[in-house]
Order: structure tokens, then sequence, then C-alpha cells
């Protein structure tokens, strides 16, 4: 199910956004991009900062390694990444 807010955007400028992503890409946004922008500052800015902090923060892996790993779990999940 998807909510009609968070499909159209919470305003001009996600339209806009997603417009254009369908057609340089030829594909609608994907989801995780629509709830990142909806309603940013309640969850899309946090959790786009723990995110960043998770994929880009200090650790014992690779940024590539992180990024396959993310890669991994979502083809798990049948989630395109």
């Amino acid at each position: 199910m998807r909510l009609a807010n968070v499909e159209r955007g919470d305003g001009f400028a996600s339209a806009l956004l997603y417009g254009v992503i369908r057609i340089v890409s030829g594909f609608r946004a994907p989801d995780v991009v629509r709830t990142l922008r909806y309603r940013k500052k309640f969850f899309g800015a946090p959790h786009t900062a723990h995110t960043h902090a998770v994929m880009r923060g200090p650790s014992a892996w690779s940024v590539g390694e992180r990024e396959l790993f993310a890669a991994f779990v979502s083809n798990l999940n049948k989630c395109r990444f």
C-alpha cells in the first residue's frame, strides 16, 4: 500500500524532482527517495544522517564492502538497490 501523500510528494519541489527522474530514467522515483523526501525534517533528514554515518563513517569494512552488504540484503528482501 502506498500513501498518496508520499507518492505525490510534499510540495512542488518534490513533484518536480519526481517528474525529472521519470523523464531522465524512464521510471518513477524509487520508494526510498519518496520516503526520505516526505516530511524531511521529521524523518528524512535524521534517517539520511544516520545512513551516511553508517555507510561512510569509521569502520573495519571499506565503503565498497558496506555498499555490497547493503545491495545483498536488499536483494534478499526483493528490493531494488
